[in-house]
């Protein structure tokens, strides 16, 4: 992300517009990296959240409502102390680095003195620190006496900036010059690597926008203008990048710190998302490789007792020809009745036992064989029957894209049994997850989140209404609700393609089945989602289709 000092010194313009000769109000600590602090600018109440995060770092306005720690870190402590009431004088950068400073006018009923609050924004080493008269008096993340580092940070150290990189600072214009009379090469590369302060993205749009002549003017233009007009850029429903000024493509913003707030929401949303989705699939995918454990240890004991028919007729043919055995014999080779060609069976005995109690052993091994396969005969169909359900919960979690998705797969994923119920949560009755629902040529179409919503989804529907399901594979079940009227093909077509999207199928068209519902049935005991249908026709099912704006659906 573009936290680099261009872009930092233009949120400091900002921030000072709006916070200067602000008065502090309340300072909370609502995560480790992060600080939020309530100010009364005299017009209205703001909340301005710092974020020493190594992937989320920015100082931006938030209206996002956060639960706060019942006992406030120490370093939340610290500042309550020193800046409880304080009065904000300015927020500036520091020279050309990316740190802001917020110097602030504390008055105590003892004191009076100016403090500075510095937010080094920095990547993974970005950090909080609170100075009065160039000493820190507390610092989010400190440093140990006993390392090895460049810079102390601790309570009474002296506050020093971190070291410079070996590159041109842009404010310095005889420097700049005599940098720009040698580019070579790529020219954004060039300058991210020789000018300080600037991201890849800003270098590059810097050289993007030279037309030549006088470059060292050009850089100093772009980045010491204030010309500003914040966006968020997105690809593929992600948030990429914010920038304070725009690009082709991107969402525009009022101020920087609306953009940065948006960014950061969207991104931590969707972290949340993703970490939810890999924890869900890990259950599944821990019960599954439980589950083909269990049916490989079944197909290995099939395949000892898979010679029963074989010992029954050793043991036959050794009843039928005990007067020619006696006991000693250590095997023998009698005739085949069975075998049309003649053929005979080489048998082995146990010398210890008469021909009668050999032919009796070898029925009493088929008898245990024969057992064996008929108590594994159920245990590997129940087993197969897990698998396929746990299969069917893959689609709904990979094609996840809300919280309500994803709680409506963990309530199925908690009820199978699959993972516990969050530890100390109240037993409540939930609040029924709604259906995706879609409107197409005026007729209502619906798609379950889960199994439990497909069955849910089923029972609801009536008789005469559309039901869709990817043929042959797992997918969400889809109902178009017809009320009595006829469906014309574009309403099923967007439907399947509704269908697919949410399946296991991949690829451009899949087959879809569609049916009246009072042509599908739940049968006895299936796991949930698990249905059988009749009457059905197949259609193809695109995937692109669910994406497109009903409206815009070819009749």
């Amino acid at each position: 992300m573009p936290q680099d000092a261009f872009t930092l010194r233009l949120n400091a313009n900002e921030l000072h517009r709006t916070l200067s000769g602000g008065r502090i109000n309340k300072i909370n600590q609502p995560a480790r990296e992060e600080i939020s602090i309530v100010i009364y600018t005299g017009k209205r109440t703001v909340k301005l959240l710092l974020n020493a995060n190594a992937s989320d770092c920015g100082v931006y306005f938030s209206e996002e409502e956060q639960e706060n720690p019942l006992v406030a870190p120490n370093f939340c402590m610290l500042l309550r102390k020193y800046l409880q009431g304080a009065q904000i004088e300015s927020v500036s950068t520091v020279g050309f680095e990316r740190i802001l400073a917020f110097r602030l006018h504390c008055i105590s009923d003892f004191s009076e003195c100016e403090r500075i609050l510095y937010a080094e924004i920095m990547g993974k080493y970005s950090n909080l620190l609170l100075t009065e008269n160039g000493i820190i008096l507390g610092a989010l993340k400190t440093t140990s006496a006993d390392e090895a580092c460049k810079r102390l940070i601790l309570p009474g150290a002296k506050y020093i900036l971190p070291e410079p990189q070996d590159k041109v600072n842009p404010a310095d214009e005889a420097a700049l010059r005599a940098l720009c009379a040698r580019a070579e090469g790529d020219l954004g590369h060039f300058l991210f690597t020789h000018v300080a302060g600037l991201a890849p993205c800003t270098a590059e749009e810097i050289a993007r926008t030279f037309r030549g002549g006088d470059l060292a003017k050009h850089v100093r233009d772009y980045i010491f203008s204030d010309e500003i007009s914040p966006c968020v850029l997105e690809k593929d429903g992600a948030v990429v990048d914010f920038f304070a000024r725009r690009k082709e493509g991107a969402l525009p913003f009022e101020t920087l710190s609306e953009a940065q707030a948006w960014f950061y929401r969207k991104k931590r949303t969707r972290n949340a998302l993703e970490a939810a989705r890999r924890k869900l699939l890990s259950a599944v995918g821990q019960a599954k490789k439980k589950q083909e454990k269990r049916l490989a240890q079944i197909a290995e004991k099939q395949r000892s007792a898979a010679d029963a028919e074989t010992v029954r007729l050793k043991g036959e043919l050794l009843t039928a020809n005990l007067y020619a055995l006696a006991r000693g014999m250590s095997e023998c080779e009698l005739p085949n009745y069975y075998d049309e060609n003649g053929g005979t069976v080489r048998i082995t005995l146990d010398r210890q036992l008469s021909p009668a109690q050999n032919a009796q052993a070898y029925f009493r091994r088929y008898q245990k064989q024969k057992r064996t396969l008929e108590a594994l005969a159920p245990q590997e169909e129940e087993t197969k029957k897990e698998l396929a359900y746990l299969e069917s919960l893959l689609p709904f979690l990979s094609s996840a894209e809300n919280a309500d998705d994803l709680r409506a797969a963990e309530e199925e994923l908690t009820d199978a049994g699959l993972i516990r119920a969050a530890a100390g949560r109240r037993e409540k009755k939930r609040a029924e997850i709604p259906f995706r629902a879609y409107e197409a040529g005026g007729f209502r179409i619906f798609a379950g989140r889960s199994n439990v919503q497909n069955d849910r989804l089923l029972r609801q529907s009536a008789p005469d209404d559309l039901w869709l399901h990817a043929r042959n594979l797992h997918s969400a079940h889809v109902v178009i609700a017809s009320r009595g009227r006829q469906v014309p093909q574009h309403v099923i077509a967007y439907a399947a393609g509704i269908c697919a999207k949410y399946s296991a199928g991949k690829g451009d068209k899949i087959p879809v089945d569609c049916c009246p519902v009072k042509n599908v049935r739940k049968t006895k005991g299936s796991k949930a989602g698990f249905v059988t249908y009749t009457g059905f026709e197949t259609v193809l099912g695109d995937p692109a289709l669910a994406e497109a704006a009903p409206e815009n659906l070819t009749t």
